[in-house]
């Protein structure tokens, strides 16, 4: 069993928000309620979700991005929310974080040298020979002969070499954990498929820990080990990642499944689609109990008062249903 790398305990974070621009009355949006999350060394956990469910918030959470309005990161043993900025930036270069869009990732005005060599300037004291640092990494990320990519600007690639310019300067000092948020869901297919091998050879490589945040269910089956499903801010099931997809338990996961498109026409055709109604309720206004009560078409009287707790069900799975 590998050992726990990351623990986020009951993570909150809440925004309050005004209701008009004179307005004094204050309301508050619940990005994230109350989660706990464990991630072991050298695991892909994947975060799937609706936009707007919180995980963006998490990934940004777990790695000090934003501070949570209550809770604790417990990353290598340490609180990174108590750590001082001395101590945070030691810590800093084991948690790194791929963003979503590689336009607007990198600085236009700096070289691709400028933009990898930071890493090693803020975080190595004895930096040693930079360029072939920087020359290595590019061809590690299939940009080679990488001499002929060193001094341009970003403008000068297209997005699929972007991003790859995006991983090498997250994984340039061989960081522990990674949090990578929609890093391939602004790639077409083929780009996306070379990026994900990319990611998953370079995760082997330095037994590197992924948190998968991503909308797109047939790709976090590819990538990751276990999977958590978000709704409303919170995680309403975590699994194993092919029991997740043979067996699904909670009716939003079940509905996030059918709603992913099959390649086997056949197979498209005999399947079960799920078609929510009704509205995603508001993240300042919340249903009472279980938040999927206003979407889902099991629900019962319980299901209308009481909010139900995240509790293990089988070996590897937990879920936060009443009808478990």
């Amino acid at each position: 069993m590998l050992e726990i790398l990351l623990t986020g305990t009951n993570l909150k974070k809440h925004y309050p928000v005004s209701k008009g621009f004179f307005s004094k009355e204050k309301f508050i949006v619940h990005a994230l309620d109350g989660i706990d999350i464990k991630i072991r060394e050298k695991e892909t956990m994947g975060l799937v979700g609706e936009s707007g469910c919180g995980k963006t918030t998490t990934g940004r959470l777990l790695i000090g991005l934003i501070k949570p309005t209550s809770g604790s990161v417990q990353f290598m043993d340490k609180n990174i929310f108590e750590l001082d900025k001395i101590e945070l930036t030691k810590i800093r270069k084991d948690m790194q974080i791929i963003f979503q869009d590689p336009y607007a990732s990198l600085n236009p005005r700096k070289t691709i040298r400028n933009i990898l060599s930071r890493p090693f300037i803020v975080h190595e004291k004895n930096q040693g020979d930079l360029e072939n640092k920087i020359l290595e990494l590019l061809d590690t990320v299939g940009l080679s002969p990488s001499y002929r990519y060193i001094d341009r600007y970003p403008h000068e690639f297209s997005g699929g070499q972007r991003q790859r310019i995006v991983i090498a300067r997250a994984l340039a000092l061989h960081p522990k954990f990674v949090v990578a948020d929609e890093a391939v869901s602004s790639l077409d297919i083929s780009i996306k498929a070379q990026i994900l091998n990319l990611m998953k050879d370079l995760g082997k490589k330095m037994g590197t820990t992924y948190l998968f945040i991503s909308h797109d269910l047939s790709v976090v089956r590819f990538f990751c080990d276990k999977v958590m499903v978000m709704y409303l801010g919170k995680i309403v099931e975590s699994a194993d990642v092919e029991e997740l997809f043979t067996s699904p338990f909670h009716p939003y996961t079940k509905s996030l499944l059918s709603a992913t498109p099959i390649p086997n026409p056949r197979t498209t055709r005999s399947a079960e689609r799920i078609v929510l109604s009704g509205e995603i309720p508001s993240s300042i206004n919340l249903p009472k109990g279980c938040r999927f009560n206003t979407r889902c078409s099991l629900v019962h009287p319980k299901c209308l008062k009481e909010e139900p707790v995240l509790i293990k069900k089988e070996k590897t799975r937990m879920v936060a249903c009443h009808l478990f």
